[in-house]
């Protein structure tokens, strides 16, 4: 299916959520996103019972980037129907939460907020810190109008989505005493940062080839929370090396789209490729996600949530 046939998705070129992912920085971000997910434990539990991450972590990685991808850059028809598949799947990953010993749900509305949340803010923190620069204070106010409309794909409520950085920083405040770690959490961490050999040797060369530059952009609190800290003078290198190391990729989208494809997987990769040579699709115009799920899918996506909360 082509990534834009019926319109320009949610947000259109002319947004900085376009720009911000599919800047070279936002595999770094995307990272970065990924290992954060681990200190809600909801979420660690569904993955390590799941498994999938351990068994193919490049598959998991690869599908789950594509799916932000398709988000961000994708028509509405192909992002509704991308949200409404992974909300089935999230339905089937459910279970006993260990640490609390109560029952988790992969589309817990809190749980994907933070999924959310962290996706968003570590995209725009690495494109920040490696990319270009900061946001215009318009176009700032607009990626996190677009963070918000993006959420209503998900299970979380639109309403509790930060809209501005203040707000953003006022949530992790708040959300912080109930993160937590354990034995799987760090495992599932440490595993995303420094994957085994043994998973490839392409896997394992782009995952310590980014990792310390997706810590070098977290807060101490988080890198001392997941075990995983590391020194000032590797943080110091790793930003000036990497600013230096991407800057020639925003100029080389088609260098950037096989880098894509080799660090992060053949579906990203594909994705990003249609994105740089995708022609006008039939409405030149954007959407709201009411309208795209009135008109593509069978049923409203909320009727597939049940369990959910």
């Amino acid at each position: 299916m082509p990534l834009r046939a019926t319109d320009y998705g949610f947000f259109g070129p002319d947004s900085p959520t376009w720009k911000v992912w599919t800047a070279p920085s936002a595999v770094i971000g995307f990272q970065r996103a990924v290992t954060l997910e681990h200190f809600d434990p909801d979420l660690t539990a569904s993955v390590a019972d799941v498994g999938g991450i351990y068994a193919d972590p490049h598959g998991r990685l690869d599908h789950t980037f594509a799916y932000f991808l398709i988000v961000a850059v994708g028509d509405s028809r192909m992002a509704v129907n991308a949200a409404d598949h992974l909300t089935k799947v999230h339905m089937q990953s459910t279970g006993i939460e260990p640490i609390s010993g109560k029952r988790y749900s992969a589309n817990n509305p809190a749980s994907q907020l933070w999924i959310h949340v962290t996706g968003w803010h570590s995209v725009l923190k690495c494109y920040e810190m490696y990319g270009p620069g900061k946001l215009t204070a318009d176009e700032e106010r607009r990626y996190w109008a677009d963070c918000v409309r993006a959420a209503e794909l998900q299970t979380c409520r639109p309403s509790d989505v930060p809209t501005s950085r203040d707000e953003v920083r006022d949530y992790f405040e708040t959300i912080r005493p109930t993160l937590c770690v354990s034995e799987r959490a760090r495992r599932g961490m440490h595993y995303l940062l420094h994957t085994p050999l043994d998973r490839g040797p392409r896997v394992w060369a782009s995952s310590r080839l980014v990792a310390p530059a997706a810590i070098a952009s977290l807060p101490k609190w988080m890198r001392t929370l997941g075990g995983f800290d590391q020194p000032a003078v590797v943080d110091v290198a790793y930003r000036t090396a990497t600013r230096v190391a991407l800057a020639p990729l925003a100029s080389q989208p088609e260098l950037l789209s096989h880098i894509v494809t080799r660090g992060v997987g053949p579906m990203t990769g594909a994705l990003y490729r249609q994105h740089l040579h995708a022609d006008a699709p039939a409405f030149t115009g954007t959407v709201t996600v009411a309208d795209a799920r009135e008109k593509y899918l069978a049923a409203p996506a909320r009727a597939t949530q049940i369990g959910a909360q």
